[in-house]
This record gives C-alpha cells, sequence and structure tokens, in this order.
C-alpha cells in the first residue's frame, strides 16, 4: 500500500525560516485536512507533502508516484497567462482570440479526448468545453483544473485552499465531488484556513501554527480537544457584541477626538544613564500600538509611565486620558481607564480560584475574590466565558489546570470586563507554544475588533502583532542609546 511518511522533518523556506514536520504518515485512500492561521505554513506544508522544498534534516519516504498539487496561485498564474496570450480588446475585426479552451487546459499534457470528456461530464462542466478557459467563472475554473489534474490519474491530490473565492453553493459542491473521489480511491490531502471548512467525508486533521505541525488525528477526537475546540470556536464569532461593563465604562468620561496618551521629550534616566531619552508620542482614539524593542530599550518603562506607576512621570510633561500629571489626578484617575496583563501578573496569579473566579476578579481589579459578587457580574462573567469558548465544567475547574495560553485568554478578558479605554498586553505571547500564540492572537483581534478599548500590544518581535495593529513604536538600537521610530501600518 503507497503512503508518504516524514520523520523529525525540517524544510528550508527561507535564509531564517523552517517548516517542521516532527511526524506524519499518510496511507492511499486515506482523506486529511491541515487547518492554520495565515502565515501558519500550510502552502509550504502542501509543497512538503508533494516534495517541492528542501529537506534540511529528517527523513521524507514516498511511494506515491503521481502527486499532483494544486493551488489558488496556480489557478491565477494560469488565467493570467491565458489574458496575456492576447488582449482581445486590441484585437481587430477578424483576428481570433488565441486563449485556450477548456479541453485544451485539461488536456495540456495527457491528450484523450474520451477521457477528458468524461470527467467533464462527471464534474458538470462538459458544455463548457469549448469556451475560453479565461472566460469560465471561478467555480468552473477550478472543476477544470481538477479534470486536468485527474487526467494523469494520481495517486494522491493536494489542495491547497481549494474554496477560497467559492460562494456557499459551490464550495459545497466542490466538497462533494471531492468526496465522491475519495470514495472511488483518491488519496485527498485539503489544506485550510478554517475548521468549519473542513467537509465531512474527511477523517484526519493536523493543525499548524507558526510554521510547526502542533498535532494530527482523527478528525473528530482532534476537534473535540480544548484548544482546538477554542480556535474553531473563534471562527463564528465575527460581529459579536461584547458583555456591557458592570458599571459605565471610564472612556465615557472623555472626548471623542481627545489624545489618550500625549507624552513630549519623555525623558527618565538612573543615575544620569538615559533610558528613556527625548520619546515624544501621541496615541489618539481608535489606533491600536505594538511597541517593539530589544531588552533594555525602555520599553517597561515607558509603560510604567502610562500606567502612573513611576515617579519619574510628574517630572515629565506627559498628559494621560486628558490630565496632566501633576495637576492633582489620583493613581486610581488613571488606572480606571487601564485593562494589564503581562507575564509577571500571569505569575502572581498565584491563588488557587476557578477559572470563573479569575475573570470575575477583573471587576474588583483584584488577584482572587475578596467581597460579595452580585448577580450581574456573574452573569456578564458566564457571557465572557461563552465567547471565550469556555463550558460550565472548565469554568469551575482550577485556574491552573488549564493551557497556559488559555490562562491568559482568561487574564485578557478579566482585563477587559470593565471595558477599559486602554488595554495593555505586555509580552503576552511570552511562554506559549505556537498553537497556544495562534489562540490568544486570534481571540485579542476579536475581543479588540468587536468593542471600542484601543490595544497598547508589547513586544521584541513585529511579527507577534495581532491584526488589529494600526501604528507602531519601535526602539531602534543607535550607539548606546536608542531613537524612537512611529509608523502608521498599511490597513
Amino acid at each position: 500500500m503507497s503512503s508518504l511518511q516524514i520523520l523529525q522533518g525540517t524544510f528550508r523556506l527561507s535564509d531564517t525560516r523552517v517548516l517542521d514536520l516532527a511526524s506524519l504518515t499518510l496511507h492511499k485512500g486515506e482523506s486529511w485536512a491541515f487547518v492554520g492561521a495565515n502565515g501558519s505554513g500550510k502552502s509550504s506544508l502542501a509543497r512538503a507533502l508533494a516534495g517541492d522544498l528542501t529537506l534540511l534534516k529528517g527523513e521524507r519516504r514516498c511511494d506515491f508516484s503521481r502527486i499532483n498539487l494544486l493551488s489558488f496561485e496556480r489557478l491565477q498564474k494560469l488565467v493570467s497567462d491565458e489574458w496575456q496570450r492576447n488582449n482581445t480588446d486590441l484585437l481587430s475585426p477578424g483576428e481570433e482570440d488565441t486563449g485556450r479552451t477548456a479541453a485544451q487546459i485539461i488536456q495540456e499534457d495527457v491528450k484523450d479526448d474520451a477521457r477528458c470528456r468524461e470527467l467533464a461530464a462527471q464534474f458538470g462542466i462538459e458544455p463548457l468545453l469549448a469556451r475560453r478557459f479565461k472566460y469560465l467563472s471561478t467555480g468552473e475554473t477550478r472543476k477544470t483544473l481538477l479534470c486536468q489534474a485527474l487526467m494523469a490519474q494520481p495517486d494522491l491530490l493536494i489542495f491547497d485552499e481549494p474554496f477560497d473565492g467559492l460562494d456557499v453553493g459551490s464550495r459545497e459542491q466542490l466538497g462533494r465531488l471531492l468526496g465522491t473521489l475519495n470514495d472511488q480511491g483518491y488519496t485527498i490531502v485539503l489544506i485550510l484556513n478554517r475548521f468549519d471548512e473542513i467537509p465531512g467525508f474527511v477523517q484526519n486533521v493536523g493543525v499548524l501554527a507558526e510554521c510547526t505541525l502542533m498535532d494530527t488525528g482523527p478528525k473528530a477526537t482532534l476537534l473535540e480537544q480544548a484548544l482546538i475546540a477554542q480556535l474553531a470556536h473563534s471562527e463564528k464569532l465575527a460581529g459579536i457584541s461584547l458583555p456591557e461593563a458592570d458599571d459605565p465604562a471610564a472612556r465615557h468620561t472623555l472626548s471623542a477626538d481627545e489624545p489618550r496618551i500625549v507624552l513630549r521629550n519623555g525623558t527618565v534616566s538612573y543615575d544620569d544613564k538615559p533610558i528613556l531619552n527625548n520619546l515624544s508620542w501621541t496615541v489618539s482614539p481608535g489606533e491600536h500600538w505594538q511597541i517593539v524593542g530589544p531588552n533594555g530599550a525602555g520599553k517597561s518603562t515607558l509603560l510604567s509611565l502610562i500606567t502612573g506607576d513611576h515617579p519619574q512621570g510628574y517630572s515629565n510633561d506627559l498628559t494621560l486620558f486628558g490630565r496632566r500629571r501633576g495637576s492633582g489626578e489620583t493613581i486610581w484617575d488613571i488606572k480606571k481607564h487601564i485593562g494589564y496583563v503581562s507575564s509577571s501578573l500571569h505569575l502572581d496569579y498565584r491563588v488557587s480560584t476557578t477559572v470563573r473566579n479569575v475573570i470575575l476578579s477583573g471587576y474588583f481589579d483584584s488577584i482572587g475574590i475578596y467581597q460579595a459578587v452580585s448577580d450581574r457580574q456573574q452573569k456578564l462573567t458566564r457571557q465572557w466565558l461563552d465567547i471565550l469558548g469556555i463550558d460550565n465544567a472548565t469554568a469551575d475547574a482550577p485556574f491552573h489546570s488549564l493551557s497556559w495560553g488559555q490562562q491568559r485568554l482568561a487574564l485578557i478578558a478579566r482585563a477587559l470586563v470593565k471595558h477599559p479605554t486602554l488595554l495593555i498586553l505586555d509580552e503576552p505571547l511570552q511562554g506559549l507554544d505556537p498553537l497556544n500564540r495562534q489562540l490568544v492572537r486570534r481571540f485579542v483581534d476579536i475581543l479588540i475588533g468587536e468593542g471600542e478599548t484601543q490595544l497598547l500590544f508589547v513586544s521584541h518581535h513585529a511579527e507577534d502583532a495581532p491584526q488589529c495593529i494600526t501604528h507602531r513604536l519601535t526602539f531602534v538600537p543607535e550607539g548606546d542609546s536608542y531613537r524612537y521610530q512611529s509608523e502608521e501600518l498599511d490597513a
């Protein structure tokens, strides 16, 4: 029986990036779906399976003799090439369109008119065989390429994002066609963005994150795992309404167009050594910032100015939430606008308590619960748990029984329950494995995208940023100090 096996495989993607596949075996006649977010390495996995990537270490053993990889990029290139054959808008009367027909595309590598018609009939495109390929719809071009692939009777078919660009009806139809091929004995591999795109016929699933194959197994078993179930749950949350605050959010006291932070020529020194040196920075309403820089650059010092905890805040020209530091405001006037999560807070949250109580503690800005909880707070907390995809059994389990990423997610929800003006996440991905990092990033995008809280996301690496980030402040080494680079990111 044919099979493809990869053991401890590391594949070259670039000078600095690799794809890690610890253990994967595909057998003849199986059906697989590999799911991951953008940038997780899905298309690279498709190329590794097809034998198109350089194997740096480990081994790849393959008995499949005819592997065919179909990708959206290949389809786009084929359509583009067909249009490049001649520009029909410039044709003179009597000139012919030199674009190839669907039948010619299908028989590009294998010439067999009878088989071409047989496959076209199977996929419902026989009436299109005489039409120019470039004039077909997206769904029709997919079916044409599938017929082309089947002409050579491959023993392994790999589809990279087969459902991209298709409407609901076309996705369902293509899913049924792929299931029919699997029933006929074809080995099918699908590379997908979303769990809800996995067709019913698929038996096995793999999950990718940060160019690492994190887990594989039978579909039903894998989708029951808590982390993966939460990732699948997050796909359904677009457009949700976040639970209300228990009390009116402090941001309602601010002017809609007033900057949240204004720092002019900020300077912080220890023993005459500058930690921050003439940093000017403004955070306006609606902006989500990532702060990037190496250890020791001064990121934590900047955060301590913003949270009101640094004593040199009074000696700087610093305005927070419309109030100049030193103008009579209290530390609580500042902190009521801020939700804060960091690795140190996570480590400090050592009390023995439940996941539910961790989120409830956000109403009191405490570590643990030390006062009566209202029915409304209980109800709102249940709504937050629902958004996170945490059922009652997990909610009442010990906080420390969750994965590190799920714990971090609960702490982020704890910081958001009061709908702060600003959520500060200080190295929120630190200490997380790739799948937990993906979980946290995705939920940050959901929670920030559907609410009105602004985000300050602090990290060492620009690539850690969630999709909602609109601006970046970078601490750039320059001699013995740093210069500060602010930029607005492309939408």
